[in-house]
Order: structure tokens, then C-alpha cells, then sequence
């Protein structure tokens, strides 16, 4: 099976409360390294910004294995990815920048990016900056700290809305392009 292609079986994540605290909270000034053009700091951004956070994307030409399998909503950030993709216009037309976060290496993502052909930056949270000043939901795999699935909706530097756990990740870019039409420039509550 490839990582493209997420089994049918997978543990379903638990709303477990670690985003309550995240709805109206100020994005920290933190600079971002960039899949594409220079660094980014999510908290000048005019507007609204969808942020998708994911764990990991996958290897082409690797199983990701039982063990990932077995961590509720750790897989599907490439089908999750792809789906960003592929709803990218229907985002940018109701007024939202897209760009997907993870704590893997900008190079790694560069990588991910170009196969995927994404038409939005990944931005690379490496050092973990971002993700420790926000203080969002984590878990260790392999040896490494890695962010669980979750989507903020920034507007003007501050997070109006949280979607968290993300489940099924290969139709929720759809979910959140909904979410938008339906929250015209409307400060919302979180999604559970």
C-alpha cells in the first residue's frame, strides 16, 4: 500500500481538549522557512490564512509500517496534501492564503512539494518555534517530536478558528473550504 492510499481501518483520533486554548490566541512572530519563496511570518499575514498542520508526509517508496498506522490520525498527510491541492483555487476564491506546516526539514518538504506538484508553500517548523509557542498537540515517533493533524484559520495574526482532530484527512480541504463559505469573515468557535 502506498502512502497515497490510506487503509480503510485506521484509528479514529479523540477531540482530547489540547486545542481548546488555541481560539483567539495572537500567532507568535515567528519566521518560517518556506517550500517556496522567502521565509514566512504567519502573524503579519493580512487576512485569513488556512494553516493545515500534519505530522509527516510519506515516502514514496516506503510503507509507512503498522506501527504509524497504529497512532490515531497519523496517517494521510499526503492524501490530506493532495486534497489541499486540489481545493487550493476554491480556497484562494473565498480570500484564504494556504500553507501546510510540519516539523519536518524544509528540504524534505521541498522534495514532497515539487512530487506532489502543491501550488501553496509547506512551511518548516524544524526547530519546533512555532509549535512550542502555540503549544500544539504533539506525539514522539522514530525519535522525533512531530505535530498532530489540525487546521487554523488565522485572520490578521489571530487564530479564529480550530479544526482539531482532523479525521477522515483526505476530505477535510473540503470540509474547511465549506467552513469558509459558509463564515464569510465571521469569527467562529472551534470545530469538534
Amino acid at each position: 500500500m502506498s502512502p497515497s492510499e490510506p487503509p480503510f481501518d485506521l484509528p479514529i483520533p479523540i477531540d482530547d481538549g489540547a486545542c481548546d486554548h488555541l481560539v483567539g490566541a495572537t500567532v507568535p512572530a515567528i519566521t518560517l522557512v518556506a517550500t517556496t519563496g522567502p521565509p514566512v511570518d504567519l502573524s503579519l499575514l493580512p487576512g485569513r490564512t488556512v494553516i493545515y498542520a500534519y505530522p509527516r508526509t510519506g515516502q514514496p517508496d516506503r510503507a509507512p509500517g503498522v506501527e504509524w498506522d497504529a497512532i490515531p490520525g497519523a496517517r494521510g498527510c499526503t492524501p490530506e496534501a493532495c486534497a489541499f491541492r486540489d481545493h487550493h483555487a476554491e480556497l484562494v476564491g473565498r480570500g484564504a492564503e494556504v500553507f501546510g506546516l510540519s516539523t519536518q526539514t524544509s528540504e524534505y518538504q521541498r522534495e514532497v512539494a515539487l512530487r506532489l506538484n502543491l501550488p501553496y508553500a509547506l512551511l518548516s517548523d524544524a526547530d519546533l518555534a512555532l509549535t512550542r509557542a502555540l503549544d500544539l498537540p504533539t506525539f514522539t515517533f522514530g525519535g522525533a517530536t512531530l505535530v498532530r493533524r489540525l487546521t487554523l484559520i488565522v485572520s490578521d495574526g489571530q487564530i479564529e478558528h480550530v479544526f482539531y482532530p482532523v479525521f477522515p484527512p483526505d476530505t477535510h480541504a473540503a470540509h474547511v473550504v465549506g467552513w469558509l463559505e459558509s463564515h464569510p469573515g465571521e469569527a467562529s468557535r472551534r470545530t469538534c
